[in-house]
């Protein structure tokens, strides 16, 4: 089964920029990360306050390990999260069926 987070930022007023820059490039370093199956990151053109990243990692492990690279700590958590309103993420395991 692989490991599925769907995320949602809610990014403060006047803040959309610096986090579509974040997520330029976390988005392609995630993808590079060995675990990582799927990762896109899109906005709603008429809610460009919302941001949301699909993720899908073989197991929860590279989930979690996701977290540790220095792309994330740099991208994530030291450009976008602090410019967030809100950040909600739902977790799933796919059904291998």
């Amino acid at each position: 089964m692989a490991f599925v987070c769907n995320a949602i930022w809610t990014v403060k007023p006047g803040s959309e920029e610096i986090v579509r820059e974040a997520l330029e490039s976390l988005s392609p370093a995630t993808r590079t990360e060995p675990g990582n199956i799927y990762y896109q990151s899109y906005v709603d053109p008429e809610v460009p306050n919302v941001f949301r990243i699909f993720e899908v990692y073989k197991d929860a492990d590279a989930f979690a390990a996701h977290g540790q690279y220095d792309h994330f700590k740099e991208h994530a958590l030291g450009k976008a999260i602090p410019e967030l309103e809100t950040r909600v993420r739902e977790l799933y395991e796919t059904l291998d069926y």
